[in-house]
């Protein structure tokens, strides 16, 4: 069902996995009177850029179940501010998804987003993420042509803690919930090997000559800053690196972080009434 606040729950296919997400559309235009009509359309409105929004790995016990459940509203406030699409869903193994968590699981979940986007109509794809969810679009990015640029908030730089001690991050994962058989991995070994096979710093230098915005919070107690200032200096010139001042990891609930995100997205793709001031 599609709500007169644009915001539509979506299903689609990674892999053989279903996964569950929001289309967050733009505030349509008014009309001759000044009043704005509800959206007619559950897919991206046609000629508008859309951003897909990628949380990132569950903490705590339990977690994966309510893993992602405020990007919504942060999905809301930028497609309302920035005139954009904005896509945002759960990975596998998290919220109402199917599937268990695997690295390069995380990674074909935002391949099909992305396909999700544009076979609905969306003129073009940026992607954004937080934390795992960042790291993975870049990683995602610098394979896939179609993704004009990336914006990350407190994203590490590699997955290096997780791959020393693969049983001990399987433990954990099993803990959060996101993953939930227990005869899942059937193969730990390939499971495992996929948490080296990602390199975050790889993509970042592949990602060049599109935007790359790296925001992270020198109070992050999760992510090191070294992590920020390596991918920025990686990316070279097509990085935008932003240390907030005593911000900390989630920092999606910080409103300069979301400033940041939005001015980026502005400056991606002028609007129509932009351009003709």
């Amino acid at each position: 069902m599609v709500d007169p606040m644009g915001a539509t729950p979506i299903a689609f296919d990674s892999d053989g996995t279903a996964l569950v997400g929001t289309l967050h559309r733009p505030a349509p235009p008014p009309d001759q009177h000044g009043a704005r009509t509800a959206h007619a359309s559950a897919g991206p409105p046609v000629g508008v850029p859309c951003l897909v929004l990628s949380h990132g790995f569950p903490r705590g016990p339990g977690a994966a179940a309510i893993c992602g459940r405020s990007y919504p509203d942060l999905a809301e406030r930028l497609a309302c501010e920035t005139g954009w699409s904005v896509l945002t869903f759960n990975h596998r193994g998290t919220g109402e998804s199917d599937g268990q968590f695997s690295l390069l699981g995380w990674l074909a979940d935002l391949r099909a987003a992305t396909d999700y986007a544009l076979a609905e109509g969306a003129s073009a794809v940026w992607a954004a993420g937080a934390g795992t969810g960042g790291t993975l679009a870049l990683c995602d990015a610098a394979g896939d042509g179609r993704v004009r640029g990336v914006a990350t908030l407190g994203a590490p730089a590699d997955f290096d803690s997780w791959a020393e001690d693969p049983a001990a991050f399987l433990d954990q994962a099993r803990s959060t919930g996101a993953i939930s058989d227990a005869d899942y991995p059937a193969d730990f070994k390939a499971w495992a090997d996929e948490l080296s096979s990602v390199r975050p710093l790889a993509a970042a230098a592949a990602i060049s000559p599109r935007p790359l915005l790296i925001v992270h919070g020198d109070a992050d107690d999760r992510v090191a800053t070294t992590d920020a200032r390596a991918l920025a200096d990686t990316a070279g010139a097509s990085a935008e690196l932003r240390i907030l001042g005593e911000a900390g990891h989630l920092l999606r609930h910080d409103p300069r972080a979301v400033a940041m995100l939005m001015g980026w997205m502005h400056r991606q793709w002028a609007q129509p009434e932009d351009q003709n001031r």
